[in-house]
């Protein structure tokens, strides 16, 4: 499936996944309708590091999202927060009706600016993930679309 997919040829190796704010600095939060998984992260990492949790249950990711974390994924500048590994990355999936068969499929942070032009609404769920450990966790959730212009 990523093999096809046009942004794929980009090696992971030379992009960094850039903060939101950067490729859509006049958009709030508000206007994305944001939500911001930390909250449920660091509750996670708590149970892990008090011993409720074992590593196993955390560092569970599935082959298919390992696979579009080590291909097309988006290096982090910050550490995997169980094996202190730099090998996080952001993957990020676009869902959308308007999409048609590239619902559902990953997409590039660079690439979302256009989908934020030319369509009316798409979901965005950005997942971490360590190619080392195989931690993920849903890192964001947010809409874009010209219905949610400020």
């Amino acid at each position: 499936m990523y093999r096809h997919d046009r942004y794929a040829a980009a090696s992971m190796s030379t992009r960094v996944a850039k903060p939101l704010s950067d490729w859509l600095s006049s958009y709030t939060g508000a206007d994305m309708r944001l939500v911001d998984y930390t909250l449920a992260k660091r509750a996670k990492l708590t149970e892990l590091r008090g011993g409720r949790l074992a590593r196993t249950d955390v560092c569970d990711a599935h082959p298919e999202l390992l696979r579009a974390a080590r291909n097309v994924g988006e290096r982090t500048l910050v550490p995997c927060p169980v094996c202190a590994e730099e090998s996080l990355v952001h993957v990020t999936y676009v869902f959308g009706d308007a999409l048609h068969q590239r619902s559902g499929r990953v997409w590039p942070r660079d690439g979302l600016a256009d989908l934020h032009r030319s369509m009316d609404e798409v979901a965005c769920y950005v997942v971490e993930v360590c190619t080392t450990c195989c931690w993920n966790h849903l890192a964001q959730r947010y809409l874009l679309g010209r219905r949610h212009v400020g």
